[in-house]
C-alpha cells in the first residue's frame, strides 16, 4: 500500500513539474516593486539556437530603458546561472524621455525584447534579470527566473510563441530601411549628422548608442525636403565639452513614418549643415512683438480696467508724476514676467510640466486670483483702502481718484502685476513660439525671453511714460470719473466671477455656486454698510433687473444663437495613436487642445468652431476630430504639445493624406484659413 502511495505521489509530481518548470516562467513580480512585472518564454530550435522573449509590463507613468539609456538610467541585464556561449539581444525602437534637461531613451507601459542564445544551453535555463524602472523615483529590481526547455509544449503554444517572436522582431530596426546616405561629423562638442531620403522626411527621430566617456543629449532635428540635418550636444561626464570624437564609430536608430533603421557611421570632421535662420535676437524680437500683441487679445477685458484705473489718476498731475506712475506700472508688468520665469525655472528643476498659463491649472492659484480681483473690485467700488503703514500711507490697492498724487506707487506697480497675471490665459501670435523656445533654452535665455515679453507688453505704458501728454489729454475731472470707477469695478467683478467659474473642474459646480453667492452677498452687505441700505437695495434691484433682462433677451433671441452654439462635432480623446490610425485609414484629422481657463480658446470656439460651415466640415465622414482638455495637468497633453514645439494653447493642427506631417494653425483661428487647410489636406479622390 505504501509503494502504491509513493507511485501515485511520483505521478502527481510528474504532472506538477511541467507547470513549475515550463517553457514559460509566468508573470514574475517582486514585493519591493509592484509597478512592474516580467515574463520569460524560451524555445530551442534545430539550428543550435534558443530563442527567448522577455516581456515587461509597467504601470502607467513608469518606464524602463533601452540598451543605451542616454544621460541616465540602467539598461536591463541578465546574470546567467550557467555561462552561455553567445547571447544576442534585439531591441525594439525606443522612445525619448526629457526631464529637466536630461534626455533618456527607453520604453513605457510594455515592451517585448527578443533574445537569441547560440550554442549549447542547459535544460533548465535560469538566471537573474535586473530591471530599472522609473517614474518620479527609480527602482532597481532583481527577478530570479527558471525556464525548463525540456518540457513538452503543445502545437498551439508553439505557434503562439512563433507568432509573438516574429511580431517582436518586426519592431526591431533593420539596415537600409530609410536611407543609405548618412554622414556624421564633429565640431565644438557637437555631433553633426546629415541623411538623405528621396521620399523626404516627415517626423524623424534619432536614438544613439552610448560612446565611451561621452554623453549625447537630445538631438536638434531640421528637415529641408529630402535632407535631414541633426545637431547633437556632446559632453563629458562632468557636463563639460567632450573630447574630439573624430574616427569613433557611432551607432544610431532613425525612425520616420513607422519605419526604423539602425546604422553605424564613422564620425569625421565638421559637416556643412544648413544654418539656422533664427538667432537668439530673432527670438527676442519675436518675444517683444508677442508681448505687445498680448495687449490686444480677448483677455484684455480684465486688463482694461487696470489700465483705465491708472489713466484716471493722471488728472491735474504734473508730467513727472504721470511718468513715474506709468513707469511703476511697467515695472509691475516686467516683474510679473520675472515671476513667471522664476516659476518656469522652478518647475524645470523640479521635473514638472512647463507651459504658458499652466498656473491656471492649480486651484490654489485660481483661488488666490479670485481673492485678489475681489479685493480690487471692493476697492474700485470705494468700500475700503489698504495702507502698508500709517506713516508711509502707501497703498497696495488702486489709489482713490479723489486723492491723486505720487503716494500710490505700490498701487500702480500692483496694477501691472495683476494685469499680466490676468492676461496669461491668452496666447497671442508669436508669443507661443517665443515661450516654446525659452522653455527649451538654457535658463539665462529663458529669463531673457521672458524679460522681452514683459517689455513688449509694457510698451503702451512706456509710451505714456515717455510722452505724459497722452495721459494728460483726458477731459476735466467731474462726476463722470466716479461713474467710470464703478464701471471698472463691474468689469473687475466679472473677472473675479469668471476666475471663480474655473474652480468648477476642481471643486464642483455646487461649491462654486455657494462661494459665488457668499461673495456677492458679502459685497452687497459691504455696500450697505458703506453707503447705506437704500443704495444696497438699488444695487440689488439693478442686479436682478440686469440678470432678468439678459435671460429675457436670451430667450427671445434663442433661435438666432442656439443653433450656432450647439456643438455637433463628434469629438474623440486626443492621442498620438488616434492620429496615426486616422492617417492609416486615409482620413483627415483636426486637433483642438483647449482649457476652461483659456480665453482665446473660448473666442475660437464661439467665432470659428461653432460656425455652421465649420461644424459641417468637421462632421465629414473622412474627418476625425480630436480634442485634448488641458484644464487640469495632463502629462499626455503636455508631451503632445512639447513634441510639436508648443507650450501654449489654444493649439490646433490639421493632418490628412496630403499633410501627413500636420499643419499648425494660428492661435487665433481664422474660419477661411481653417476650411482651406482642411480641404487641402484631403487626399485625391479615387
Amino acid at each position: 500500500m505504501r509503494n502504491l502511495s509513493k507511485t501515485a505521489l511520483f505521478c502527481l509530481l510528474l504532472l506538477w513539474m511541467p507547470t513549475l518548470w515550463a517553457a514559460d516562467s509566468g508573470w514574475l513580480v517582486r514585493p519591493q516593486n509592484d509597478h512592474a512585472k516580467v515574463q520569460i518564454r524560451a524555445e530551442p530550435s534545430a539550428d543550435d539556437k534558443t530563442r527567448m522573449l522577455l516581456s515587461v509590463q509597467l504601470e502607467k507613468g513608469w518606464k524602463t530603458y533601452w540598451r543605451s539609456p542616454g544621460e541616465g538610467g540602467i539598461a536591463p541585464v541578465i546574470a546567467w546561472a550557467t555561462p552561455l556561449e553567445s547571447v544576442k539581444w534585439y531591441w525594439p525602437v525606443p522612445q525619448r524621455f526629457d526631464v529637466s534637461g536630461i534626455s533618456t531613451q527607453g520604453y513605457h507601459e510594455q515592451v517585448i525584447l527578443p533574445i537569441v542564445i547560440s550554442g549549447q544551453v542547459p535544460k533548465i535555463l535560469s538566471g537573474v534579470l535586473t530591471l530599472s524602472t522609473c517614474s518620479n523615483v527609480c527602482i532597481l529590481t532583481d527577478y530570479p527566473f527558471s525556464v525548463d526547455l525540456s518540457s513538452a509544449v503543445s502545437g498551439e503554444e508553439q505557434q503562439q510563441f512563433e507568432h509573438d517572436f516574429a511580431q517582436a522582431m518586426g519592431q526591431v530596426p533593420i539596415a537600409n530601411a530609410l536611407t543609405q546616405q548618412i554622414q556624421a561629423g564633429f565640431s565644438h562638442s557637437e555631433v553633426q549628422i546629415l541623411a538623405h531620403r528621396d521620399e523626404g522626411w516627415q517626423q524623424p527621430e534619432l536614438f544613439f548608442d552610448t560612446l565611451d566617456d561621452v554623453d549625447l543629449g537630445k538631438p536638434i532635428v531640421s528637415v529641408q525636403g529630402a535632407q535631414l540635418s541633426v545637431r547633437v550636444p556632446a559632453t563629458d561626464g562632468w557636463g563639460e565639452g567632450s573630447a574630439d570624437l573624430n574616427g569613433k564609430s557611432l551607432t544610431m536608430v532613425i525612425t520616420d513614418e513607422g519605419l526604423a533603421q539602425e546604422a553605424t557611421v564613422t564620425v569625421g570632421p565638421a559637416l556643412a549643415l544648413p544654418q539656422s535662420s533664427t538667432t537668439f535676437w530673432s527670438w527676442v524680437l519675436m518675444a517683444l512683438v508677442g508681448g505687445l500683441i498680448l495687449n490686444l487679445m480677448p483677455c484684455v477685458l480684465p486688463v482694461l480696467a487696470m489700465k483705465l484705473g491708472s489713466i484716471l489718476q493722471t488728472e491735474h498731475q504734473t508730467r513727472r508724476q504721470v511718468r513715474w506712475q506709468f513707469l511703476a506700472s511697467s515695472a509691475g508688468i516686467v516683474t510679473s514676467f520675472w515671476l513667471l520665469a522664476l516659476l518656469m525655472s522652478a518647475l524645470r528643476l523640479g521635473n514638472h510640466a512647463l507651459g504658458w498659463g499652466i498656473q491656471f491649472q492649480s486651484p490654489w492659484f485660481i483661488g488666490f486670483m479670485v481673492l485678489v480681483t475681489a479685493i480690487f473690485t471692493a476697492n474700485l467700488f470705494g468700500l475700503f483702502e489698504i495702507h502698508l503703514s500709517s506713516s508711509l500711507n502707501t497703498r497696495i490697492a488702486t489709489p482713490r481718484v479723489e486723492k491723486p498724487g505720487a503716494h500710490g506707487m505700490a498701487g500702480h506697480f500692483g496694477q501691472g502685476v495683476l494685469a499680466t497675471l490676468l492676461a496669461t490665459p491668452c496666447s497671442a501670435p508669436f508669443l507661443g513660439t517665443a515661450v516654446a523656445f525659452a522653455l527649451a533654452a538654457p535658463l539665462p535665455a529663458l529669463w531673457g525671453i521672458f524679460t522681452a515679453l514683459g517689455v513688449g507688453m509694457s510698451l503702451p505704458w512706456l509710451a505714456v511714460a515717455a510722452w505724459p501728454k497722452l495721459a494728460l489729454c483726458l477731459p476735466r475731472p467731474g462726476r463722470w470719473m466716479n461713474h467710470l470707477r464703478i464701471g471698472m469695478g463691474v468689469l473687475m467683478l466679472a473677472s473675479s466671477l469668471w476666475l471663480l467659474s474655473l474652480m468648477t473642474s476642481h471643486v464642483g459646480l455646487q461649491t462654486v455656486m455657494v462661494i459665488a453667492g457668499i461673495l456677492l452677498l458679502a459685497l452687497l452687505l459691504a455696500i450697505g454698510w458703506r453707503y447705506g441700505i437704500r443704495i444696497a437695495a438699488i444695487v440689488s434691484l439693478i442686479g436682478v433687473l440686469l440678470v432678468g433682462g439678459l435671460l429675457l433677451v436670451g430667450s427671445l433671441t434663442a433661435d438666432l444663437w442656439r443653433k450656432p452654439l450647439h456643438d455637433n462635432i463628434p469629438w474623440q480623446p486626443l492621442t498620438e495613436s488616434a492620429i496615426k490610425q486616422a492617417l492609416a485609414e486615409h482620413k483627415r484629422v483636426f486637433v483642438d487642445v483647449t482649457a476652461d481657463w483659456c480665453v482665446t480658446c473660448k473666442v475660437n470656439k464661439i467665432h470659428v468652431l461653432m460656425r455652421d460651415d465649420v461644424q459641417l466640415a468637421l462632421q465629414a465622414p473622412d474627418v476625425v476630430a480630436l480634442r485634448g482638455d488641458w484644464t487640469r495637468p495632463s502629462a499626455e497633453i503636455t508631451e503632445f504639445l512639447r513634441s510639436r514645439g508648443s507650450v501654449a494653447i489654444p493649439f490646433n493642427q490639421i493632418y490628412g493624406p496630403q499633410q501627413p506631417q500636420g499643419i499648425v494653425l494660428s492661435p487665433l483661428l481664422d474660419r477661411d484659413v481653417l476650411l482651406k487647410v482642411l480641404a487641402d489636406a484631403k487626399g485625391n479622390e479615387k
